[in-house]
């Protein structure tokens, strides 16, 4: 094992004593799954893994990223999946976020796959998912996919598409939203959906809409599945979402919504489309939403990133105070999102690491991060040699994960990165009562593209200090008025060496380097 890594982990087991009694989520008794999804995630213990069945354990033996079944290779499913979730475990998540996994539209489709948000039945699952070497359905094995996640402690959420295929519109017109000229609506981003019709004339619900969306609440929970992530949630109306929250948490009040949506969405999706913001999804019952982190890449003050933070903490205290908890997932890398090797190579993917270690949020990473893939596919945007739908180009948006094609298993080979993946994770744990319930305060580096801030909790601190230039080496003063020549510093994270003298951190940090600090502040007797 990488000495790094023991000293590493020994320190993890060190500081342990610092953070006091953790909260435990007894989610198996007796070998039964009880779901604790909504407790775990509104506690911001949720590190989460966003996997695409049909990608995450493929086979692509001749190493040019497409799966071809006829040259013998193997697309992800259901049943090969399950061979990846010790690996998955050991990484430290304990929630996998499932793309998709309803059958995709084949017309006017992007990608030789279709889009996996593309979808054309609510009541079905992708028949392309099935393993064809067994007997059982493809429900049986999504079923037993679950459980053997649920066996290694891991829980499962499903992604809710927010548009439909053009099959579907084809098949269900009554739907679908359409235009004076009879057509169905496009969104303004997308080519290959058309946009569901949530309201009749007269302002009530769509029940013909409605009714899909409860079958696929039933059919999810049926699959043992602990919770739903909406795509686009912004999309339906308040009163759409408030019935369906409803109706699948009477059934299973830890049964968990997650609404993409963020603070600074503030438009519909197309002309006449409804728009609801993401307080008032979390008022229809939303456990939690998206938030805005996608944008730390484009933050040029600490006042920014002070902004959002602030903004997060006071929707936990006010919902906390309702006795309804909420949480935010850290959006930083999703699958809409370039790759964070491309945007700033490792010390990026670090920063987002560390920064989701130490942030009141639930860790979110995208199936490929943890090991550094940049997501270039080698047949990006070619002519395909084969295609399931009619598009016979190889459809993807560079640098972003493929959700279009039957592509290889995500994923790169930097030791460097998992490494920290890991330690991260655990460590995310070991300090939730730190994180959750520590006060936050941002430091004065005398250097703006250096960001600071320092948790502060009972007798135990952790500081971050980061280089938000990507590109150069930053030097900062940091002036930290509460520490103390005998308290104990811990360093988790660092590449070079900071002095500590005075209660000033002086620190030279490399391109987009992070460090942080486990500190233990030595209590003064007190005085009789």
């Amino acid at each position: 094992m990488n000495k790094k890594f023991v000293k590493l982990l020994s320190t993890l087991v060190i500081t342990a004593g610092m953070f006091g009694a953790q909260p435990t989520f007894a989610s198996i008794n007796n070998g039964v799954w009880f779901n604790d999804l909504k407790s775990l995630f509104t506690s911001n213990r949720a590190t989460i893994l966003a996997v695409n069945i049909r990608s995450f354990n493929a086979e692509d033996k001749n190493n040019d990223d497409i799966i071809q079944p006829e040259l013998g290779e193997v697309q992800g499913n259901f049943v090969n999946a399950v061979n990846r979730l010790d690996e998955i475990k050991s990484y430290g998540i304990n929630t996998i976020h499932l793309f998709p996994i309803t059958p995709t539209g084949k017309v006017k489709a992007l990608g030789t796959a279709g889009s996996v948000y593309a979808i054309s039945n609510f009541r079905k699952i992708d028949p392309l998912l099935d393993d064809k070497d067994n007997n059982l359905s493809v429900e049986q094995e999504a079923k037993n996919f679950i459980k053997e996640c649920h066996k290694r402690d891991i829980r499962v959420i499903v992604d809710l598409p927010s548009c439909g295929s053009y099959d579907l519109f084809l098949e269900k017109p009554e739907l679908f939203m359409t235009g004076s000229d009879g057509k169905p609506v496009v969104p303004f981003d997308w080519t290959d959906v058309r946009v569901f019709k949530t309201q009749n004339a007269d302002g009530t619900l769509n029940n013909d809409l409605y009714n899909e969306y409860k079958a696929y609440v039933d059919m999810v929970q049926k699959l043992g599945a602990d919770g739903i992530r909406a795509d686009v949630a912004t999309s339906k109306p308040f009163d759409f979402w408030k019935s369906l929250i409803s109706y699948a948490k009477s059934k299973d009040p830890e049964f968990t919504f997650i609404a993409e949506a963020s603070e600074k969405w503030n438009e519909p999706i197309a002309n006449g489309a409804p728009f609801t913001p993401y307080h008032q999804l979390l008022e229809a019952g939303f456990d939690g939403w998206y938030g805005s982190f996608f944008d730390f890449k484009n933050w040029k003050t600490q006042e920014e990133f002070q902004k959002n933070l602030s903004l997060i903490n006071d929707i936990r205290k006010g919902y906390a105070l309702k006795n309804t908890p909420k949480a935010v997932i850290g959006s930083f890398a999703t699958h809409d999102e370039v790759s964070p090797i491309i945007t700033g190579g490792i010390p990026f993917s670090q920063e987002i690491i560390w920064l989701q270690a130490t942030l009141p949020v639930n860790s979110y990473f995208v199936d490929g991060f943890q090991t550094g893939d940049s997501y270039c596919y080698k047949y990006g945007n070619k002519k395909a040699s084969k295609s399931y739908t009619d598009d016979d180009v190889y459809f993807v948006h560079k640098g972003k994960f493929d959700i279009f094609n039957f592509s290889r298993k995500p994923g790169a080979k930097n030791n460097k990165l998992i490494f920290d993946f890991v330690v991260a994770n655990q460590f995310k744990q070991k300090a939730a009562e730190i994180i959750n319930n520590g006060e936050y305060t941002f430091l004065n580096s005398g250097n703006p593209k250096v960001f600071a801030y320092m948790i502060n909790y009972r007798y135990s601190s952790i500081l971050v200090v980061l280089n938000k230039d990507l590109a150069y080496s930053q030097a900062a003063n940091i002036h930290i008025k509460t520490l103390k020549e005998k308290d104990v510093i811990v360093p988790l994270a660092f590449t070079t060496t900071p002095s500590i003298e005075k209660a000033k951190l002086k620190i030279d940090l490399l391109p987009g380097e992070i460090e942080v600090f486990m500190i233990s502040k030595n209590a003064e007797p007190q005085k009789k």
